[in-house]
């Protein structure tokens, strides 16, 4: 007989989004092939299922785009102000109009689950629109001087995690400021940028002010390294940050990485546990672990660590994982057979170096890429699972005795990109935030974002802010 608190499947229809069998470039407001006529296809990573056929751009589809956007500069950062504000309202609604849609498409693009991209993503999508069309025509009060003037053409890579919200991340303020852009989504990811190209034009964006290219690798360097690209934004893993640092050193070109992390989610002793843990679970299983800013370092202050622990597992058994369109999904798939490697490996050489591994007992699929939420125990700092970004559902589990030891462990890291408090005493949170190295610090709660609030970190996190005020900065000459 069934439980009383079992759940019936709830899916979502597909049926709402409309995926054509093939997709060009976009470039200076049209979609059309690549230019050596090379395609790629792109996967759901909860079945495998081909969703669909994608042109792959190369040097001369870069070249194409970059001289469309610097064509399109001239008139569209001549607009005034709140003549571009138009567009980006006008964005704002038609992605709002078109949530369901776009939340169904980066749900089987992406495999995070529907209700992360329905109550998360598409809601902050639209939010830094609007938020950045605000902006456009008091620029001139925004801190940066009297009539602070755009870069050019901003060249953005951005990655498959948060496919959707880093292009509004990205295009967002480049446009509020008068810039015209290339960008680049992530190859196992591209259908939700390519939906983006159709709704700047229905929003009657003018031809070439956004131009998107899918494809791999090599054509985000071609794009990186372009000489008439002002302006590069990346967001992806530290080690191809460092590549891009190396590139545009020595160019007059316009840099802001945001790059990997190995956040640090501290527990005191006075904390709330159940509120902790519901905290704990959304910092680092929220999209299967895929952020860069996931609390994947757990401090618990030892007299309380059993308590936090047994609690935590108890609540990770509840977690379901499987059909991402399903409602009632709190695990989805790992976003690429590629990644799942990395995971496995990272966590086998977590055993291999003796921490304890523990997973909460769930049935698999048998297609798709998938992972069990897993934490590690007896964790020493030594550990590779503790200093390592595994970008999956692994937590690493240690201890600390004292405030200071806790700040010592949260900042033994490469990583400075966030970090979490959790403390029933106001002034506990206001020492440790003001000790540790971490650009965004979570008080009582993790993995909150607003549009307007600047999100960036220190040390091989990056450099440069993204959100808020901040963010306009880096599409400005100041």
């Amino acid at each position: 007989m069934a439980s009383a608190f079992e759940y019936a499947p709830a899916p979502e229809s597909r049926s709402v989004v409309d995926i054509a069998p093939s997709y060009g470039l976009f470039i200076d407001g049209e979609f059309t092939e690549a230019a050596d006529g090379k395609v790629f296809k792109t996967v759901s990573p909860s079945t495998e299922e081909v969703l669909s056929e994608v042109a792959r751009a190369g040097a001369a589809d870069v070249d194409r785009a970059v001289k469309a956007a610097r064509k399109a500069f001239e008139k569209w950062s001549a607009l005034p102000g709140s003549e571009r504000a138009k567009y980006l309202f006008r964005i704002a609604r038609i992605i709002q109009e078109r949530s369901r849609e776009l939340a169904v498409l980066e749900t089987l693009d992406n495999g995070k689950p529907i209700k992360e991209t329905r109550d998360a993503d598409l809601p902050l999508v639209a939010a830094h629109f609007f938020y950045y069309a605000g902006w456009a025509d008091k620029l001139d009060h925004a801190g940066y001087g009297a009539d602070p003037r755009p870069l050019g053409v901003a060249g953005q890579v951005i990655p498959w995690n948060f496919p959707l919200l880093m292009l509004a991340w990205k295009i967002a303020p480049a446009l509020a400021t008068g810039n015209t852009v290339v960008l680049k989504p992530a190859e196992t990811t591209p259908l939700s940028a390519l939906f983006f190209a159709d709704i700047c034009r229905q929003a009657g964006l003018p031809k070439g002010v956004v131009n998107i290219l899918t494809g791999y690798g090599d054509a985000g360097e071609a794009l990186v390294t372009h000489p008439d690209v002002n302006k590069v934004a990346f967001t992806g893993s530290t080690a191809v940050g460092k590549a891009i640092a190396r590139s545009v050193a020595g160019t007059e070109k316009k840099v802001t990485l945001e790059l990997g992390g190995k956040g640090a989610n501290i527990v005191f002793d006075d904390a709330p546990v159940d509120q902790a843990v519901e905290g704990i679970v959304t910092g680092i299983f929220f999209n299967q672990g895929q952020v860069c800013c996931a609390g994947s370092r757990l401090l618990v202050q030892e007299s309380v660590r059993d308590e936090v622990l047994d609690a935590l597992k108890r609540r990770l058994s509840t977690l379901r994982l499987g059909d991402p369109l399903d409602k009632n999904t709190d695990i989805g798939a790992i976003n690429s057979a590629e990644q799942l490697a990395r995971i496995t490996a990272l966590v086998e050489t977590g055993e291999a170096e003796g921490a304890e591994r523990w997973s909460a007992p769930c049935e698999l699929p048998s297609s798709g890429y998938w992972f069990p939420p897993t934490l590690f125990t007896d964790v020493t700092q030594a550990h590779t699972v503790a200093r390592d970004e595994i970008f999956g559902p692994v937590l690493s589990v240690l201890s600390f005795r004292t405030p200071d030891e806790a700040v010592a462990k949260a900042n033994n890291s490469q990583y400075g990109l966030s970090a979490g408090i959790w403390t029933e005493k106001g002034s506990r949170i206001l020492a440790v935030a003001n000790k540790l190295r971490a650009g965004v610090v979570w008080a009582n709660t993790f993995n909150k974002f607003d549009p307007t609030s600047p999100f960036g970190g220190y040390k091989e996190s990056g450099y440069g802010r993204e959100g808020g005020r901040h963010g306009l900065e880096a599409y400005l000459d100041v």
